[in-house]
């Protein structure tokens, strides 16, 4: 399990440039539902980014992280200001950060890390406009997280970072669960090298995955997309000037405006493969054209985190499951997609889906562990239709 920094209340969108005005915030550290509270005592930092603005040929600023409180339980309602940027100008707009540590690495959730998950995840604002002008009080409604897929290396790379939007709603597709990170942090390893097992099952992952040849992928349940995103720039990294394929990520329709907001948002990043969003909701019995028309060739992975929190959706996912395979083998008859889950025990009723699987002819194996902080870990199974 992993801990989130968050806003119960998060700063305005709009604020004045009077030192006296206060920004106002109630920091909270829960799980990812926002049903469990982070137990332990521990400081938390806030820094400024400054908004480039073209206008004004501003270049990135961030401040340098300073304590801004402690958090305990007994403060989980309690509201506090926060010193604003020094040297405000008026039509600057600036995020907040907060984060458990005093450094800069603290303020990214490091996905090629072992102990990703050690430390609860930093969260940035979206834009402050800091005006003298007249203004309404509007409530920010959404925040960022930034994830480090790669470090600084000895040959001078440059750290490979990308944000994904979540809304701060209770919708469940527009946040980001922790099997989400999980997986993602699981293929970042994966891609460089930090898996040692050379079994059968992780070898058709690699090969679906990873590899240099055209691949076809689509992922279910993608939510904000952080899973599609992280593969789409680890295949952009492969050194091959082939065709990729596609990554086709799918959600109902109510996701996919912030979908393809965190896509475009990370455009640099994916030079060479975008995922593609498109609706696919699992009790239409037939899958729709927009999704078949992208994978006209077949699948060679369908991939899936954190989808079996409703145990009642089984039976059409399943469902879903058997028309993709059977999609996929009517285009290549003697090939089998590899199906790729990320999953944490919520309810122990959630484990009879190996079971609804295996009915089907889907035979899932358990390949690798991601734990978190504490309670239960991110386990990672890989499958494929028999």
């Amino acid at each position: 399990m992993f801990y989130y920094l968050s806003f119960l209340r998060p700063p305005p969108a709009q604020a004045g440039l009077a030192q006296t005005e206060h920004i106002l915030i109630t920091p909270q550290i829960t799980n990812d539902l926002r049903t469990e509270y982070l137990e332990d005592v521990v400081d938390i930092y806030y820094s400024w980014s400054l908004v480039p603005d073209s206008r004004h040929q501003t270049t990135p600023v961030i401040t340098r992280p300073a304590k801004l409180t402690s958090w305990r339980t007994t403060h989980a309602y309690k509201e506090i200001s926060v010193p604003r940027p020094q040297s405000l100008r008026d039509g600057q707009s600036w995020q907040l950060i907060l984060s458990v540590g005093a450094t800069r690495k603290d303020q990214v959730i490091p996905l090629c890390s072992d102990d990703i998950g050690d430390s609860p995840f930093a969260v940035m604002s979206m834009p402050i406009l800091f005006t003298n002008r007249p203004r309404k009080a509007v409530k920010q409604e959404e925040i960022v997280r930034s994830y480090l897929l790669r470090a600084p290396t000895q040959d001078a790379s440059p750290p490979v970072v990308f944000n994904i939007c979540e809304q701060t709603s209770f919708d469940l597709d527009k946040k980001v669960w922790d099997s989400g990170i999980g997986l993602s942090s699981w293929l970042v390893q994966l891609y460089f090298g930090a898996q040692v097992d050379a079994s059968p099952a992780l070898s058709r992952v690699q090969q679906a995955l990873l590899s240099r040849n055209r691949r076809n992928i689509i992922e279910l349940g993608a939510g904000t997309g952080i899973v599609a995103i992280t593969l789409g720039i680890l295949r952009s990294k492969l050194d091959t000037h082939g065709e990729l394929g596609r990554i086709v990520t799918t959600d109902l329709p109510s996701a996919l405006p912030l979908l393809q907001h965190n896509i475009s948002s990370n455009n640099s990043l994916l030079s060479k493969v975008s995922p593609e969003p498109a609706a696919l909701d699992w009790e239409v019995e037939r899958l729709p054209d927009t999704v078949m028309s992208k994978l006209d060739t077949g699948l060679d992975a369908i991939v899936m985190a954190d989808v079996t929190y409703n145990t009642a959706s089984f039976p059409v996912l399943i469902s879903t499951l058997s028309r993709l395979v059977k999609f996929s083998q009517s285009k290549r008859a003697d090939h089998h997609p590899t199906i790729l889950l990320g999953y944490k025990e919520r309810d122990v009723a959630e484990r009879t889906l190996w079971d609804m699987v295996r009915d089907v002819g889907i035979d899932l194996e358990q390949v690798a562990v991601v734990n978190g902080a504490d309670g239960a870990a991110i386990e990672i199974w890989v499958g494929s239709a028999t």
